[in-house]
């Protein structure tokens, strides 16, 4: 692709995130949000992308939901998907977004009480660049409140992966400890949670909609049993293992 329909591009999705930015809702919608332990949730789910290495284009598209607080996979959509869209930093939800709202379309006409109260997504929200990372477009469009949880530092809007930030980890003592992610400006984004006694290694939680963060950190933690809250793990397990069983000559699928 040339340079210049890259530029048209980017900024035709700098102003369609501009406007889907201004539905975004920072705080908690649903009363099982409000109360400590979480009651009245009763399914969560997690999506993710695995592709097959080496190969950009085709992927597989994984939709999961689990029990909640039992964290039990009660449903799995599984599908092979190619993207057309180029990958460009900053705009991942156009790549990968609208597979993910198939698959969640696909539970609702078949099994719609399985839909999920709540979706994890393996990326950013509001901890993005212009603040509207693929946990908000797919919050968004969907309705659906969203929890971006990434396993990555993105260094944006001041935040730095220096020695300071990492002072602020080794802080972290147990699971459910966190500190916040805060821009030059001063607005927090997000928050490094350590999510699990086991793991010292933190996530990086940010609300992607119809969740504040402060909910979205907690649920995150009681999500977990090992580092990567349990929706997100059981997605992508599903879709590397769909990919292992159907594509069995290609090299191992990474992510």
């Amino acid at each position: 692709m040339s340079a210049t329909p890259v530029r048209d591009l980017v900024t035709q999705w700098k102003r369609e995130q501009a406007r889907l930015r201004q539905q975004v809702v920072e705080e908690d919608t649903e009363e099982w949000q409000r109360r400590p332990d979480f009651s009245g949730l009763e399914r969560v789910g997690g999506v993710d992308l695995s592709f097959i290495k080496g190969d950009d284009v085709n992927a597989c598209s994984q939709l999961v939901v689990l029990s909640y607080p039992d964290l039990e996979v009660l449903y799995e959509d599984s599908q092979m998907v190619a993207l057309a869209a180029p990958y460009i930093t900053g705009f991942l939800a156009f790549r990968e977004c609208s597979f993910l709202l198939d698959a969640l379309q696909r539970l609702e006409r078949n099994q719609p009480e399985l839909l999920p109260q709540v979706l994890f997504v393996d990326g950013n929200g509001v901890f993005h660049h212009r603040e509207f990372g693929i946990a908000c477009h797919l919050g968004v469009l969907s309705g659906l409140p969203c929890v971006g949880v990434a396993k990555n530092l993105l260094q944006v809007q001041g935040v730095q992966k220096g020695d300071e930030h990492q002072s602020q980890i080794a802080a972290l003592q147990k699971g459910g400890d966190s500190f916040p992610l805060a821009a030059a400006s001063g607005k927090v984004l997000g928050k490094a949670l350590r999510s699990s006694d086991s793991s010292s290694k933190p996530v990086y939680v940010s609300v992607g909609h119809r969740i504040s963060l402060d909910t979205a950190a907690r649920l995150t933690h009681s999500s977990c049993r090992y580092r990567v809250p349990e929706p997100i793990r059981q997605a992508d397990c599903f879709s590397r293992e769909f990919l292992r069983i159907h594509f069995p000559s290609v090299n191992r699928a990474i992510k």
